[in-house]
């Protein structure tokens, strides 16, 4: 029996691609038997996993107007609060548990404490995505038992590692392709240089991790920053593209007879 992975990279405003790149699964009929998801991976990954369609969670983003940063508090701190973001958590996954979703999702944050990479696939759901989506100097660490954690994207922005032991079959959604550090990123603007910066600290570990997968989408998006919240529809829409585009590949790697699988 195939049983089939899935990764969704971060990316910020970037992950509306995952929706459509899981559009076009649900469309040929793939369900992943496991997800792993970092930063907007982890939020489309869980909303997923808690089972609302891509279109469903597209719409419950839109509505919320969550992207705005008029929406942010900022504390004493220096940091944005990720308050507004748990209480749209709340609303859409009301069972806040990994163990109550239908497909096993694992989350990646990095472990600010003790300097490392961790998944987290048991427990509390929400404090789960917080933590992987607290992009540094942005967003406050997030306190998990008493370890501070903040964005997984900075260790490890391909998480493909966790379903490598169980799963036949890995697909993958990376929407921070490095070829796309184009003069959109070289702007001026602090976000701007905080995007760059990022995108370098995670450069030197994806390849290995990237070649882990049998099935590859990476949606072009060298014009879109991870702070492009108000294209998300564009960004579907170029997520389910670039995922047709690979659609025959994909069908070939399902047939029970894939030497690739044997």
């Amino acid at each position: 029996m195939i049983r089939v992975g899935l990764v969704l990279s971060g990316g910020g405003a970037r992950g509306f691609a995952h929706l459509g790149v899981l559009q076009m699964l649900d469309e040929c009929g793939v369900h992943p038997s496991a997800i792993s998801g970092v930063s907007a991976g982890a939020i489309a990954g869980a909303l997923y996993a808690a089972g609302h369609s891509p279109q469903a969670i597209l719409a419950m983003w839109k509505k919320s107007s969550y992207f705005g940063w008029s929406n942010f508090s900022l504390r004493k701190s220096g940091f944005f609060s990720m308050q507004t973001i748990a209480q749209l958590l709340r609303k859409y996954l009301p069972e806040d548990s990994f163990e109550k979703l239908k497909i096993p999702l694992y989350i990646t944050a990095t472990d600010y404490t003790h300097h490392r990479s961790a998944v987290l696939h048991t427990g509390s759901l929400s404090s789960a995505i917080l933590a992987s989506a607290a992009v540094p100097v942005v967003f406050e660490p997030v306190n998990i038992n008493g370890n501070l954690y903040v964005d997984g994207g900075l260790l490890n922005n391909f998480p493909s590692e966790p379903l490598l032991p169980n799963c036949t079959l890995i697909l993958g959604s990376h929407v921070n392709r490095l070829a796309d550090e184009t003069a959109t990123l070289l702007q001026p603007g602090k976000l701007n240089v905080l995007e760059k910066c990022f995108h370098m600290a995670i450069a030197a570990s994806l390849q290995p991790k990237l070649s882990a997968c049998h099935w590859l989408v990476e949606p072009p998006l060298s014009d879109c920053g991870m702070f492009d919240f108000s294209r998300a529809d564009e960004l579907f829409e170029r997520g389910y593209k670039a995922a047709m585009t690979g659609k025959e590949q994909l069908l070939a790697l399902l047939k029970p007879d894939n030497p690739a699988l044997l």
